[in-house]
């Protein structure tokens, strides 16, 4: 049987990990699951522990990307066969794990639980940045990714190696693009997301519009003169 890790990051989330870990828990107990507390200043560590939850502590704060790579880094040690991006602030679903799970064993390296695959984009200030980045990505690799800020994406293994081994690889639509370059074979799968119910988002507005021009600069730019190193594969582990 195929092996998945959920790698949730999680910063100040004390809020919402522990109901999205059990709800995790109860919808899917056929997957193995990880927390990566990203040296959170709230108790998100100490409700971890305190509920028994498979924990890692970062003891500083490295950010998404290297939370999310801690957490594939542990996967890739472990000889996990997938892994899925999840977030700790209850926006992503577990009903569509299984769903996506299938849709990567049809032939996929990457699967994006995308909001928008057979749902339109809403015309509004806060989904401009999803359509630059979308445009930007079609342009520069031909390759039309309908929501390429989503969070939940699944990992191949070969995919889960190569963002364990290279510092550079955050979880971010300039990567993806990259790797759609390099060959990657990228899907996406109609999923819902729910609204953050409690605790707040760092993306403001003013964070929201230089994210999206980082983003959008690197896709049309940067990441031409990005290097690929050949992947390396850890020796096969079993839990």
């Amino acid at each position: 049987m195929s092996k998945l890790l959920i790698v949730i990051p999680a910063y100040n989330e004390e809020d919402n990990i522990v109901r999205v870990v059990k709800n995790l828990k109860y919808c899917c107990p056929q997957y193995d699951y990880v927390v990566v507390n990203d040296g959170s200043r709230d108790r998100t560590a100490a409700l971890c522990r305190a509920c028994g939850f498979n924990l890692i502590d970062l003891p500083v704060n490295l950010g998404l990307s290297g939370a999310f790579q801690t957490g594939l880094r542990y996967a890739a040690e472990q000889g996990y066969d997938y892994a899925l991006q999840f977030d700790a602030d209850g926006q992503h679903m577990p009903e569509y794990i299984q769903p996506m799970l299938e849709l990567m064993q049809s032939g996929a390296d990457i699967v994006i639980g995308s909001r928008f695959v057979t749902k339109k984009k809403p015309k509004t200030l806060r989904m401009l940045g999803n359509y630059l980045i979308s445009w930007a990505i079609r342009l520069t690799t031909g390759k039309v990714i309908c929501d390429p800020t989503s969070g939940m994406r699944m990992f191949n293994k070969r995919m889960v190696n190569e963002f364990a081994l290279n510092l550079n690889y955050g979880p971010e639509p300039d990567t993806i693009s990259y790797l759609i370059k390099n060959g990657a074979v990228v899907k996406e799968l109609q999923v819902e997301m729910q609204e953050r119910t409690a605790g707040s988002s760092y993306l403001n507005l003013t964070r929201s519009a230089e994210y999206m021009f980082k983003m959008g600069m690197s896709i049309l730019l940067i990441q031409w003169f990005r290097k690929r190193e050949p992947v390396t594969f850890y020796p096969e582990r079993r839990l």
